[in-house]
Order: structure tokens, then C-alpha cells, then sequence
């Protein structure tokens, strides 16, 4: 299993955002915020809860937020 590196809500919501605008057809969706998942300490301890869909169809945005989490969950945890 590989290690993966701790940030704070601030810091991972950011790199979610990012990420998210960059998704085809996501340019206007948001993520307000994450949640940690209760009794999980590393990799994907969190979740995406909520997400502002802007401009964005609910479908771009739902398979753009599976693909982040999978992706980023790898690489980071939240502390």
C-alpha cells in the first residue's frame, strides 16, 4: 500500500477545485467543502459532499467528482 500525503480541508479543496475546472465541461462547478469519513485515518478518509454545479450538467459534474476522488484519494489523505 502506498503512502499518501496529509492536507488540511483548505489545501485538498483546493486541489479538488482545480482539478474539478479542469474536467470537460466542469469550468463553472465548485466544491464548497469536504467531509472526513468517520473511523478512516489515511487514503481516502474523505468525501465530497456537496458540489455547486454553475453552469456544469449534474453529468459532467458526477463523473468528473468519482474520477477526482479516486484519483486524488490515492495521493492524499485529510489530516
Amino acid at each position: 500500500m502506498t503512502e499518501t500525503i496529509g492536507k488540511t480541508n483548505v489545501e485538498l479543496t483546493e486541489l479538488v477545485n482545480a482539478a474539478l475546472r479542469d474536467q470537460p465541461g466542469c469550468e463553472t462547478a465548485r466544491v464548497s467543502g469536504l467531509q472526513p469519513v468517520a473511523g478512516v485515518r489515511g487514503g481516502r478518509n474523505w468525501e465530497i459532499p456537496n458540489v455547486v454545479l454553475g453552469d456544469s450538467l449534474i453529468s459532467d459534474v458526477d463523473r468528473a467528482v468519482i474520477t477526482i476522488h479516486r484519483r486524488l484519494g490515492r495521493s492524499f489523505h485529510l489530516l
